[in-house]
């Protein structure tokens, strides 16, 4: 629908009523304005309307919904296809339960406690995922992240030789499994949204070369300070050199070597990638044959390992509890962002829908049972998950055969565990934290934004010299520090109309676009609020003063008259913008400056209207459009041109009524023609450019 708009001359602009005008009527859409009080209405309704939505939704849910909601697991259950699905759930979770348990035993050791430990969190945490997790290719367990966290932690508040050390690790378990539900029952797992991904890249990097240099002690035969710093680190792997032993560092180092060779050609070749799973397995078995055979007493063993399925036990030491709260905030933020992202990943990849915070509550409810048996925190593991992928896991089954291989470690070959070399475990350990050192990240980060490099610089850095809990914090608060930034700086731009069409663009990016004398037209690319509106304002007074006119078309006048602001990236308004408004229209009205609008959003508008701007402003200043703004406008900048002119009545007399009849003939056409986006105008003798809101200047 459109409407006829003629716009005779105001005297609110230049107070020359007096003079004669030659308006020409421009078709434009009408906004529909909405009614303060029913828009008022509508917005105190809406939280009973979204409560009833849900209402009706939960109503309206079978017992088959009910269950899929409780129990994820039944997803895949009921959708089962045996024939296609049975033998790569088996060959995968074999694969996987291979590969997780001499790295569970890797990362125990990583985390300060005795192996049996990570044995203990690669069982019960597996089944009841399986069950809870939405995810069915995620394999769960002990990772490097984690375990340093722990050790990081737990080493500042007691020795790790001291029973408390291993109570607090449980309690840590418990801790991060109740963050993880509760985040996950009120759909809270946005917040972690606001980390970005060069913070966790530069935190990653960092851990791992802290977690390799902590695994160093292993391969050199000497003690080497437990510390989150790299310093320290560094220090007392030289102090100590003079304690070094051969034979320890040539085993760990061959065996790594192997390691990171079977990793490779695994990834490299399609035909190999059993071997990217088989590696863990490979380094303890070279392991344990070597120094059976040559019992060479240099090297340190595992050691005595309990046999059998852990009991049933509750956690200990809750006036610890406090303490951790930090350390369990942190190991649940890596939960979401590694665990949760690689599940996503993995779901677009299989063809299936995930909801994060059900996986969040799976993660935890995982947790907390295993707290109840013995296991310290666990979560997702990216190397695993990606081999339990590769190997073609179809559901949650693979999961379940993952913790029947550890059962059966646990009750059978304990004993044969008792031989592993540490070297070898550390091995392990320092192949899988290889892949978390983001190097590519950083030169793609310094190709693209050299910003997200700046922040990932920052996190790696404080992360590496002053310990992991003050990286995290401190690149979170840059992170943070430029979200604000930007927000509170939002983009701005001025627009000019692309020839030959009704389109309005971006004059930096178009430098083709043309913009009209005597108006600006400004782009606001965020929400107005409290933040950012002294910076919108102090930007549309630049755009006032700053016009470059060698682009500028339409009436040449002296100064701006008109202000429209193109609002359709405006998806909210605050109290604060909506008075800055005012404000703006009482400075710009001292200077005969008149503010349109042009393209709000339904909330938006309504906002406006129930803060009375819309009818401080004027009706008749809101459009649909730009261009309709910029018609309006026009007119009354041309109807302020015009001087009054002592015409020959002789001469008007002699034009016959059929050249009239022409001349208006030929405007209405080039008024059509260029509405229509075509840049071929039909222009008669007569007509004036500048009279014309839509036809362009004629090049000389």
């Amino acid at each position: 629908m459109e409407i006829t708009y003629a716009s005779p001359s105001n005297s609110d602009f230049g107070g020359e009523s007096s003079m004669p005008t030659t308006t020409r009527p421009v078709r434009i859409i009408p906004l529909q304005h909405p009614e303060t009080t029913s828009s008022s209405s509508s917005s105190n309704a809406s939280p009973w309307a979204a409560l009833e939505r849900w209402r009706s939704k939960v109503v309206s849910m079978t017992w088959i919904e009910w269950l899929e909601l409780f129990l994820p697991c039944f997803r895949w259950i009921r959708t089962y296809k045996w024939r296609e699905y049975l033998q790569v759930d088996l060959m995968a979770g074999i694969t996987v339960g291979v590969m997780l348990v001499p790295q569970a035993m890797s990362y125990a050791k990583l985390a300060g406690l005795e192996p049996i430990y990570g044995l203990y969190s690669g069982f019960v945490p597996l089944f009841v995922y399986a069950i809870f997790g939405s995810s069915r290719q995620l394999a769960v367990g002990p990772v490097a992240l984690v375990s340093l966290l722990v050790s990081n932690v737990l080493s500042g508040i007691v020795d790790s030789t001291d029973a408390l050390y291993t109570e607090l690790a449980i309690l840590l378990a418990l801790m991060v499994g109740i963050m993880e539900c509760i985040l996950g029952l009120l759909r809270l797992g946005w917040i972690i949204r606001f980390i970005s991904h060069s913070v966790i890249s530069g935190f990653t990097t960092a851990s791992a070369i802290v977690i390799a240099l902590s695994q160093a002690k292993y391969f050199l035969g000497y003690d080497v300070e437990r510390s989150s710093k790299i310093v320290p680190l560094i220090v007392s792997i030289i102090s100590g050199a003079d304690a070094f032993s051969w034979p320890p560092f040539v085993m760990g180092s061959v065996i790594l070597a192997i390691l990171l060779t079977m990793k490779h050609l695994g990834k490299t070749r399609k035909y190999l990638r059993f071997l990217r799973a088989a590696g863990p397995l490979t380094a303890v078995l070279s392991g344990t044959i070597f120094v059976k055979i040559f019992n060479p007493s240099s090297i340190s063993l595992v050691g005595d390992i309990p046999q059998g399925l852990p009991s049933f036990s509750i956690p200990k030491a809750f006036g610890y509890a406090t303490s951790l709260i930090p350390t369990a905030l942190l190991i649940t933020g890596v939960a979401i962002l590694e665990s949760v992202g690689i599940a996503k990943a993995l779901a677009a990849k299989n063809g299936y829908e995930l909801d994060s915070n059900q996986e969040l509550f799976g993660l935890g409810v995982a947790n907390i049972f295993g707290s109840f048996f013995s296991a310290y925190p666990t979560t997702g593991s990216f190397s695993r998950s990606a081999v339990n992928h590769e190997s073609g896991a179809k559901t949650g089954l693979s999961g379940i055969v993952m913790g029947f291989i550890m059962g059966c470690a646990l009750l059978f070959m304990t004993e044969l565990f008792e031989s592993i070399p540490q070297c070898a475990l550390a091995a392990i350990v320092i192949s899988a934290v290889i892949g978390l050192v983001d190097y590519d990240e950083a030169i793609f980060l310094w190709r693209v934004d050299k910003k997200d490099f700046l922040l990932w610089t920052i996190t790696s850095t404080t992360t590496l010299f002053l310990g992991i809990e003050i990286g995290v914090l401190v690149g979170v608060g840059f992170a943070l520090a430029f979200v604000i930034y930007e927000s509170a700086n939002p983009h701005i731009a001025v627009l000019g109309r692309l020839p030959g069409t009704t389109v309005y663009r971006n004059t930096q990016q178009y430098p083709e676009a043309y913009t009209y004398n005597g108006i600006v037209i400004v782009r606001i690319d965020a929400p107005i609020y409290f933040a950012n509106i002294s910076y919108i304002k102090d930007r549309l007074r630049e755009y006032e003063v700053e016009v470059d006119k060698s682009t500028s078309r339409g009436p040449e006048v002296e100064r701006i008259y008109f202000v429209i602001l193109e609002m359709a990236p405006v998806t909210y308004i605050d109290s604060s913008g909506v008075q800055a408004l005012k404000e703006l229209h009482q400075e710009y009205k001292l200077r005969d400056i008149q503010i349109a609008i042009s393209n709000l959003n339904r909330e938006t508008l309504m906002t406006l209207s129930r803060a009375g701007v819309v009818e401080l402003i004027g009706k008749e200043w809101y459009f649909v459009r730009v261009h309709d703004a910029v018609q309006v406008c026009l007119q009354h900048v041309q109807s302020l041109k015009e001087t009054p002119k002592i015409g020959n009545p002789l001469t008007e007399e002699r034009q016959s009524s059929f050249q009239r009849y022409l001349r208006q003939r030929a405007d209405d056409s080039s008024l059509s023609e260029l509405e229509s986006g075509n840049q071929t105008s039909l222009v008669t003798k007569e007509s004036d450019p500048q009279l014309e809101p839509l036809l362009s200047r004629k090049s000389s």
